[in-house]
């Protein structure tokens, strides 16, 4: 009996130390994979300096770029209706070129995408505003031909007036007669 009690009491503690040993692995595995992530995450950062020390020369030169982009996108998207487009020579078949083109402007916006990523929801707003602003233009334009042939006019009443008046001030005052020789020869 003893020694049935003893080897019960046995399995119990080796299931016991078992299920301990189970616990401490996990926790093991767990700081393994702790430490793991804080060394790539170690490794990213030194990488990112090092990428900031290459690039950060190339800021202003990317800054300058954008404004230049942006100024140069509003002013094709403004012109793009007044462009010709005829007499395009193209090499080859017609949509072996499209297709070249198609993954060559695939290129041009990922790349855009990448330098670039909010800018194009800023060129959309811009342009609307440009031409919004453009609308604005051509009505204020018109509107100020209209007030110029206005006051014109009304200069040129304003003096046709001041000149009867001064006439009829020089004929008041030298007489009819006087004033019709200054006139007439």
């Amino acid at each position: 009996k003893a020694l049935a009690w003893l080897e019960e009491k046995a399995e119990e503690n080796l299931l016991m130390l078992c299920e301990e040993m189970e616990r401490q692995q996990e926790k093991l595995y767990e700081l393994k994979r702790e430490v793991l992530l804080k060394e790539r995450e170690q490794k990213l950062e030194e990488e990112l300096d090092k990428q900031m020390e290459v690039l950060s020369p190339l800021v202003p030169l990317l800054e300058r770029f954008k404004e230049q982009y942006t100024s140069f996108a509003g002013s094709l998207d403004a012109t793009r209706h007044k462009l010709p487009m005829k007499n395009i020579h193209i090499e080859g078949d017609i949509p072996t070129y499209l297709d070249e083109l198609q993954k060559q402007l695939t290129i041009t916006q990922e790349l855009l995408a990448e330098v670039m990523p909010s800018y194009a929801e800023e060129s959309a707003k811009v342009s609307s505003e440009l031409e919004g602003a453009e609308e604005r233009f051509q009505k204020l334009d018109k509107e100020l031909q209209r007030t110029f042939a206005e006051l014109q006019n009304l200069s040129y009443e304003a003096s046709k007036e001041v000149s009867l008046h001064n006439q009829r001030v020089c004929e008041d005052n030298h007489g009819l007669d006087v004033v019709k020789h200054w006139y007439f020869n």
